[in-house]
């Protein structure tokens, strides 16, 4: 068994940075994914197929492995990850059809499904004692973050280089070398525990302590992650379809304001009350919905992109939120499980529905598929707002009580 050490700042800072690189590499097919449709010329299907297979392998890799780490310790899980994003960077690198760009998206799932439960635990335990409040804040601005940076600076290099693609995976592979490298000179955080097999049988954990509280807030994560979802899985096919814009860059600009805002946000948020930025931010995504579907409707790019910033910062302050409130009442072996079960929910809604409006878009056409996709966000942030409002105010009715009761 591996000696268990003190975690240190630079551990912290260096793993929140190894696990932001996964979601970068998350963001940067979306841009090449619609110009690899101009050359190609796949359907809009395949092209929905190829976004959303990422998140169904990453739920697969969730269920199967999402509390490997707990056993095993936090390395071994993380290594094996980047190995895996490795392998799916040199097949994006040397893939010659649609077909092998799905087979590398879905890779790429699996490994960032491996690393997304491992990771938050280690971030959560490298953390110093004064820090702790900010890595739930910092492991969601590494998820949106990611995904912003990556769908913009690939947008960028489709824009103004002659082979983005030779030059983004390979920038990427090189960055998976240098996190196992890296991997190597931290400590291990989580001691080895009996029932490391058993533990790969698909389950989601969840202690009776958080098990409310998790089922009240399905409807944050489903509103919450369906947003970034159209910007990252639809904007392109929007853009150039509807908008007649098919550049790079814009593109890239397009997909990565949401999660810019969302990674921003986190840190804004970090510090408010869990509930209450759960409630602010489905206001917030809302109101984004509002101004994405008006940009839409009357043909006005800039209300697309106001209503990102409204929408993404909605989400990073409800996500952010939502493990703000759970992560206190959970014991350190049930972590990793745990972390897997609300990222499980949460890919659901960032595939599920882009895969239906693929495959919808063709026979209802696609403003009015993208309309009905609006609505159902919309939808589900009415009912978080509702929920979590009422648990907020049963929250404050219980403090007065919680506050006279002996210690």
């Amino acid at each position: 068994m591996p000696r268990l050490q003190a975690p240190s700042t630079s551990s912290f800072a260096g793993l929140t940075v190894v696990f932001a690189a996964f979601f970068f590499a998350a963001g940067a097919p979306t841009p090449l994914l619609s110009l690899r449709q101009q050359e190609w010329g796949f359907s809009a299907s395949s092209l929905s197929i190829a976004f959303a297979v990422y998140a169904l392998g990453l739920l697969v890799a969730l269920l199967v492995g999402g509390s490997l780490s707990d056993h095993v310790g936090r390395r071994p899980v993380m290594l094996a990850a980047l190995y895996g994003e490795i392998v799916s960077m040199l097949v994006f690198l040397l893939a010659p059809t649609i077909t092998w760009v799905i087979v590398a998206r879905a890779l790429q799932g699996l490994a960032t499904g491996v690393a997304t439960s491992a990771f938050n635990a280690a971030i959560n335990e490298h953390a110093p004692a004064n820090l702790k409040k900010l890595a739930g804040g910092l492991a969601t601005a590494s998820v949106a973050g990611g995904l912003g940076i990556g769908a913009l600076v690939t947008g960028a290099a489709v824009q103004f280089t002659p082979d983005a693609n030779r030059l983004i995976f390979t920038i990427l592979a090189g960055v998976m070398v240098a996190g196992v490298i890296f991997l190597s000179f931290t400590s291990e955080t989580a001691a080895k525990r009996p029932g490391a097999l058993r533990s790969l049988r698909p389950r989601l954990v969840l202690p009776a302590s958080i098990r409310t509280d998790f089922f009240a807030g399905v409807p944050v994560l489903i509103a919450g992650w369906m947003f970034p979802a159209f910007f990252l899985g639809l904007s392109p096919v929007v853009l150039r379809v509807h908008f007649g814009l098919d550049g790079g860059l814009v593109g890239g600009f397009t997909a990565s304001v949401g999660p810019f805002a969302a990674a921003v946000s986190s840190f804004i948020f970090a510090k408010q009350p869990a509930r209450r930025s759960m409630v602010t931010g489905m206001i917030l995504v809302f109101i984004g919905v509002v101004l994405v579907l008006t940009g839409i409707n009357e043909r006005w790019l800039p209300a697309i992109w106001i209503g990102a910033v409204f929408g993404g910062s909605g989400f990073g302050a409800s996500f952010g939120g939502q493990f703000r409130l759970i992560a206190p009442r959970i014991q350190p072996h049930q972590r990793a499980g745990v972390f897997s079960g609300v990222y499980t929910a949460a890919y659901l809604a960032f595939s599920i529905p882009v895969i239906i409006v693929g495959q919808l878009a063709p026979l209802a056409g696609l403003v009015t598929t993208v309309q009905f996709y609006a609505l159902t966000i919309m939808a589900f942030a009415v009912l978080s707002i509702l929920l979590q409002a009422q648990r907020l105010r049963k929250d404050i009715r219980l403090q007065p009580s919680a506050a006279n009761s002996p210690a």
